[in-house]
């Protein structure tokens, strides 16, 4: 029967190496993030309980270790801060259609192109780079972590493509990749023209649509089925999960696969995201979603970065507040300025009634804001 192994070990050739002969073996694998300490890794570890453990020192039998089914490739811990890890399982034929899939919208040719895979291993962002690079028999070059000197330096030597979260190329010159793929989190509003802006999670075994446009295979809808008007967004395709460790399913009896995210449909079928439902912030009785705001205030030449959430509000019941970065720290944005900056372009209920200035924002390993930190 085939078992789940657990790959505790950095990101590198002896990564490579152990994944595939796991696949080979018929096995699963759940990759173990080398950034947690060893308490964080035993939860995980209790919570998704594989059979054997690979690390520097060797492979290692576990006790308590329960099987996989037949077919299944992976097992990604969620990225959750409390509770359990249920793990998110995606099966070879998910895996192979998410990489076929994905290569084919990006023009990719194993000929010409190269891979550059420098995000945590342990996100579907960053192994989804490896596995498929590895799928479809594209060259790659795998670094043990991000770093700017080291992702400029392989473009200038021929690699072609990469996958970044908006804080990584914040920093650096991509100019010298034919593609970058964008995700993580919400894109800041002006990106080179080399940029690709992708919407997916661990569920849909990576990015499902790219620069609003769903990629092949993949169906969206709105979970009030209006074209034009705000709901849940629905995806259906091959490369999604088959289920979580734990036996439970997002997945309905028709195929679909309940995001949680609020967004709109052209009539062209371009894909809007507003952020998670649950972020809403609801203001005097309008509704207010923080990503459109955020984008908007990154445009403002004296915000670095911006953040949108909320406060309770005797009069409003929420207000929004703007947690800002600012260019120049010395020369902060005000509150007013930035209410008219708003008020002027989106709507006067979506304006700040309470501006934050700091010198960073709290950020998840992905790039992605954790708005509950905000205090």
């Amino acid at each position: 029967m085939p078992q789940l192994v657990a790959l505790d070990l950095p990101a590198g050739q002896a990564f490579v190496d152990a994944l595939e002969r796991s696949w080979v073996d018929g096995d699963a694998v759940v990759p173990i993030d080398q950034r947690l300490p060893r308490p964080a890794v035993e939860v995980v570890l209790n919570a998704l309980r594989p059979s054997k453990i690979v690390d520097a020192n060797g492979s290692h039998r576990r006790g308590d270790g329960r099987p996989v089914e037949e077919g299944d490739a992976l097992v990604i811990p969620t990225s959750g801060t409390t509770g359990q890890p249920k793990g998110v399982v995606l099966t070879h034929q998910a895996v192979g259609a998410s990489a076929r899939a994905t290569s084919a919208a990006l023009g990719v040719d194993p000929g010409t192109d190269r891979w550059v895979a420098c995000l945590p291993l342990a996100h579907i962002g960053g192994l989804s780079v490896v596995t498929r690079a590895l799928i479809t028999g594209t060259p790659f070059t795998l670094l043990p972590r991000f770093g700017v000197e080291e992702v400029e330096r392989l473009a200038d030597e021929g690699a072609s493509l990469i996958s970044l979260v908006a804080t990584t190329l914040g920093r650096t010159d991509a100019s010298g990749y034919r593609v970058v793929l964008l995700g993580g989190a919400a894109p800041p509003a002006a990106l080179p023209d080399n940029v690709v802006t992708t919407y997916g999670m661990t569920e849909t075994g990576s990015g499902v649509v790219y620069n609003g446009r769903p990629i092949d295979g993949v169906e969206l809808r709105i979970g009030d089925g209006q074209t034009g008007a705000p709901g849940e967004v629905l995806v259906r395709g091959p490369m999604l999960l088959r289920g979580y460790r734990d036996g439970s399913t997002p997945i309905t009896v028709g195929g679909w696969l309940a995001t949680g995210d609020s967004g709109t449909l052209a009539a062209d079928g371009t894909l809007s995201v507003f952020g998670r439902m649950a972020e809403v912030i609801v203001s005097g009785g309008e509704k207010v979603w923080p990503v459109p705001v955020e984008q908007l205030l990154g445009t403002h030449p004296l915000v670095s970065e911006a953040v949108v959430w909320k406060r309770p509000d005797r009069e409003w019941g929420e207000r929004v507040v703007a947690w800002i970065v600012p260019s120049e720290p010395s020369n902060p944005p005000t509150l007013d300025a930035l209410r008219a900056f708003v008020s002027a372009r989106l709507a006067p209920w979506a304006a700040p009634r309470e501006l934050v200035v700091t010198s960073a924002l709290p950020r998840t390993t992905s790039g992605k804001v954790r708005r509950l930190d905000l205090v």
